[in-house]
């Protein structure tokens, strides 16, 4: 699990907020685009449809939402010295040419398990979400002010039945220059204490004790160069993350930068909350494949492999048509579904 200031996230944050961009001038919008980042190199490509231009540049997008990550003057990375090499085509059109219809073939897994207390996810990706969740929102405004936003972690844990044992909890947190770094591991312990002590008190099957669990902070010693001036980013090269952890095999299509109606991403959020509602039915864990072609509207292939018994989606369920009425604007990983309210969301 990864931080928003990781640069690979940093580039998908890019990318969906080039895609809300675009429905925002035209709820029809074609998106398809792709962000790299290196040092304070930041290179857009791909294409956008819409019927109406777009009402800022595609530059200051980027700066916006690396203002908005943490990247502000004072950190390592400023993201007012982006320098953007923008060779996207943006065309103004009909965009429902690309958009209402299936214009791509994919093939996508939903899964669900577990329960509404670790939103349908395996324990471990529930729990690393949490801790990710705790960590960047203390580095906005909490005792790790200042630290991030780029940083990683990764949770291990043993089951034993109905029971979760957390054994061992690494983190990597960017930090500035001039911070006390055992200062910044003892405010790391904290934060991660804290947010594993509020999922602990709502879940009494997270078992171990705080005091029985190995942590390794920042192994490597202080992270300064953090972001793009300490890794290379890419969009779409953290989709084990935004879809269930490693422990569930996914399609391999990425969502990021798609717009909403893409088959990939459509039918993501669809398998998604067809496998939520198998589970709230009484299966302990389904999991669903999907097959799509171009120009096909509903899947050539609906594959559920179930343990227990739960309902299951009509073919319908699966259709374009249908499903772009459903989720023709969620822009959030799929680990954010859960299978209620999805008509109120709206673009992050």
């Amino acid at each position: 699990m990864v931080l928003p200031g990781h640069p690979d996230k940093f580039s998908d944050q890019v990318a969906d907020a080039i895609v809300a961009e675009c429905l925002s001038v035209d709820p029809d919008a074609y998106c398809q685009v792709e962000v790299g980042v290196w040092s304070d190199q930041v290179w857009l490509s791909g294409g956008t449809c819409t019927r109406k231009p777009l009402g800022r540049s595609l530059a200051d997008i980027v700066v916006e939402v690396g203002l908005a990550t943490g990247y502000r003057p004072g950190n390592h990375v400023d993201a007012t010295r982006y320098k953007v090499s923008d060779t996207v085509c943006q065309l103004e059109g009909d965009p429902t040419q690309w958009t209402h219809h299936v214009n791509d073939q994919c093939i996508v897994i939903g899964w669900a398990g577990y329960d509404e207390r670790t939103r349908w996810m395996p324990p471990e990706h529930f729990m690393a979400e949490a801790l990710r969740r705790g960590l960047y929102e203390s580095c906005q405004h909490g005792l790790l002010s200042g630290c991030g936003p780029d940083g990683k972690l990764m949770v291990r844990l043993r089951e034993e039945g109905p029971r979760w044992i957390v054994e061992h909890i690494l983190v990597s947190l960017q930090q500035p220059r001039d911070a006390q770094f055992t200062a910044v591991c003892e405010h790391i312990a904290a934060v991660l204490r804290s947010a594993y002590e509020q999922c602990r008190g709502g879940d009494r099957r997270w078992l171990a004790g705080w005091e029985s669990i190995e942590l390794l902070l920042n192994p490597n010693g202080p992270i300064v160069e953090g972001g793009s001036d300490g890794d290379n980013g890419q969009t779409g090269r953290k989709l084990v993350m935004d879809f269930y952890g490693p422990r569930v095999q996914i399609g391999g299509g990425a969502l990021s930068g798609k717009h909403p109606t893409h088959i990939d991403r459509l039918a993501s959020f669809a398998a998604r909350d067809a496998a939520v509602q198998a589970v709230k039915t009484g299966a302990q864990e389904c999991l669903i494949r999907l097959a799509y072609a171009p120009n096909v509207t509903e899947p050539l292939d609906i594959a559920y492999e179930m343990t227990g018994r739960g309902h299951r989606m009509p073919s319908s369920f699966f259709e374009h048509g249908s499903m772009r009425q459903r989720y023709r604007t969620c822009l959030r990983p799929i680990h954010g579904l859960c299978g209620e309210g999805l008509d109120s969301w709206r673009p992050e």
